[in-house]
């Protein structure tokens, strides 16, 4: 895992992996519009999850879940909007989600989820 890329598509296909494994039913990754690009878009029951996927191969530069912007959780917000007129959906409710992965060459990933952030 060298590169900033090949590190991202890891954690997004951990994060992909565990919201499969708790129930969620994922419906696009990397949905890309002129506006800025959604990781993954899931469904929990009737309510459709916007997942924003933070990796971190370390703690250097701080947790995953601190690169989070108050401007980041506004994009999502914007897009989430754009990914439903798009694909016309009426679900019961929207939430954007945070899946952060942290890992290391010495432990197994760690995979944190916080639900509703926006």
């Amino acid at each position: 895992m060298r590169t900033k890329n090949t590190v991202g598509r890891y954690g997004e296909d951990l994060a992909a992996r565990y919201l499969r494994t708790h129930g969620f039913v994922v419906l696009e990754r990397n949905w890309r519009c002129e506006s800025g690009e959604i990781d993954i878009v899931a469904r929990e029951g009737d309510t459709l999850v916007i997942c924003e996927v933070k990796t971190r191969r370390g703690l250097n530069y701080g947790t995953p879940l601190e690169s989070i912007t108050y401007r980041k959780l506004a994009t999502l917000r914007k897009l989430s909007g754009r990914w439903l007129q798009t694909h016309q959906l009426r679900p019961a409710g929207v939430r954007i989600d945070i899946i952060s992965v942290l890992f290391d060459h010495n432990t197994p990933p760690q995979v944190d989820h916080v639900r509703g952030v926006a």
